[in-house]
């Protein structure tokens, strides 16, 4: 598999990607700090004149803090998107909707959104692409995800079992296993202590991670 490339945007630890690069594929994560999505244009000045030519399949070459990543086109098999919620998640309920600064959050969305794009207009032989986002106000812009699910219909016990999410893109949708919740939902931590409900004592980077049984289930539908 080592031939065959996982991009993972915004990928953080690698959480989503990590069952693909387990497996042997070529993963690639470009997230902060070392890459910016935002601010790294993936196609510099040859790759942009080649595909307006209608050119053979360029390499993308993402810059970063003090990094390169050049990436062959021809070899992407797949796009995994997780940009930050923050801006959009109804599990931050102390924000109100006409509070939140959604232009902020689009900013990240958009660029994601156009690299999968390029990559498509590139002629990149992709199996899959695909952007989650916890439930929120997303969807007021991307319309409604392909695939909603909820952490615990994969066997997610954990604080992250009751995190709902959805995903847009192209791909094939994992079989949820367990057809009855037998955790506790998420509730405001200052009334409840311990276990799943806990989740206002984890980190930022915790509770971004991406479910571990979700992303097995979702690698045996796209590998």
């Amino acid at each position: 598999m080592e031939n065959k490339i996982i991009l993972d945007l915004c990928g953080g630890t690698g959480s989503w990607s990590k069952p693909y690069k387990d497996a042997g594929y070529d993963v690639r994560v470009i997230t902060l700090p070392d890459f910016d999505v935002t601010k790294t244009y993936p196609f510099n000045d040859h790759v942009t004149d080649s595909l307006k030519c209608g050119g053979g399949m360029p390499n993308l070459h993402f810059s970063g803090n003090d990094k390169v990543m050049n990436i062959k086109v021809s070899e992407i098999y797949g796009i995994l998107a997780a940009p930050p919620c923050t801006k959009f998640s109804k599990a931050n309920w102390r924000v109100k909707k006409a509070d939140r600064d959604f232009k902020e959050g689009m900013e990240v969305v958009r660029a994601c959104m156009e690299i999968i794009w390029l990559i498509q207009e590139s002629g990149a032989p992709l199996k899959f692409w695909a952007l989650e986002n916890p439930q929120g106000y997303l969807y007021n812009f991307l319309g409604k995800p392909a695939f909603w699910f909820q952490p615990w219909q994969f066997g997610e016990t954990d604080f992250k079992a009751t995190k709902r999410t959805g995903i847009w893109g192209y791909f094939k949708q994992p079989a949820k296993t367990v057809r009855k919740r037998n955790v506790p939902f998420i509730r405001d931590p200052k009334k409840v202590k311990g276990g799943n409900l806990a989740w206002g004592t984890r980190s930022v980077e915790e509770r971004a991670k991406t479910s571990e049984f979700f992303a097995n289930a979702f690698f045996k539908a796209n590998k």
